[in-house]
């Protein structure tokens, strides 16, 4: 896509961090804003700050695990604005610890929000683009996580591998039929948001252990001292802003990340036993793997 001005984007997990970034962002490229979040305080003061900017902008309060929330999250924006053109499915949450210990509350609200969340957006916006058969774009939030490794966060990872062997699918099965719609993976790396404490956000009937075991406590402690060193969401709004204009599939961390990337990709080439292939540097990385 060449032209933003005077279309609409709808945005989730936009109330704070990365999809906050990405609102603010693509409005001040003269976008309409659908924001949508489970969080409807924090959702609301975002509205508010783009709509004091100037941005149009709707805010509609979205379970992603919920396919008929995303449906009516998809007739909200259209009622609002008509024609949509750009969806960041971007909600995201974590849990650790081992992964036969963690109890199965963990597992349905990981896989609900991390990949359930990007199919019902890909099966409610998908066709409300090619409906009206103009240009537009798919942006599914996976991680670096998707591309590495690491122990004590085996359902992360494994959601956020999903996310992205998804996307390439629908990356091709759009070329083949419906080239006009582009598709972008973004895939950060540690970044300042909120994902240390997304468990704020945690539904009660999806409610993990009341007393954290040693292994989650700790890798949990260690994503939270990594996003605080993290960069700023806006250096990924930035990169999927590019995504977006120069229809760009891969939106890949870089540094000791690639490097990382690289040390699983040269294992699975030679056939030998995975390794530990998160950046070092980061911190926590010694605790993780001790």
């Amino acid at each position: 896509m060449e032209k933003l001005d005077g279309k609409t984007a709808v945005i989730t997990g936009a109330a704070s961090g990365i999809g906050k970034a990405l609102a603010t962002t693509l409005a001040g490229r003269g976008m309409r804003i659908v924001l949508a979040d489970i969080e409807e305080e924090a959702l609301e003061s975002v509205a508010e700050q783009l709509r004091e900017s100037g941005a149009a902008v709707a805010a509609v309060p979205t379970d992603v695990q919920s396919a008929a929330s995303v449906e009516a999250l998809g007739d909200t924006a259209q009622s609002a604005f008509g024609k949509i053109h750009v969806v960041c499915n971007n909600a995201g949450v974590f849990a650790g610890g081992l992964c036969w210990d963690q109890p199965v509350s963990d597992y349905d609200w990981v896989v609900g929000v991390n990949i359930m969340g990007v199919v019902h957006g890909v099966r409610t916006f998908v066709p409300r683009i090619l409906e009206h058969g103009e240009e537009g774009h798919i942006v599914n939030t996976a991680s670096m996580a998707a591309v590495t490794a690491a122990p004590f966060s085996a359902l992360y990872t494994m959601t956020k591998h999903a996310v992205l062997a998804f996307s390439e699918c629908l990356y091709q099965e759009l070329q083949a039929t419906h080239p006009q719609v582009g598709v972008s993976s973004l895939c950060p790396e540690a970044i300042n948001t909120g994902i240390g404490q997304s468990g704020r956000n945690r539904p009660a009937d999806q409610a993990g252990d009341a007393t954290p075991k040693p292994e989650a406590q700790m890798v949990e402690d260690a994503l939270r001292a990594t996003v605080d060193a993290g960069l700023s969401p806006q250096v990924m709004a930035d990169r999927v802003l590019a995504g977006i204009l120069e229809n760009r599939f891969y939106l890949l961390g870089g540094g000791d990340w690639l490097a990382a990337m690289e040390s699983r990709m040269a294992n699975l080439r030679a056939g030998l036993n995975p390794g530990f292939s998160t950046p070092e540097a980061l911190p926590g990385s010694e605790e993780m793997k001790n």
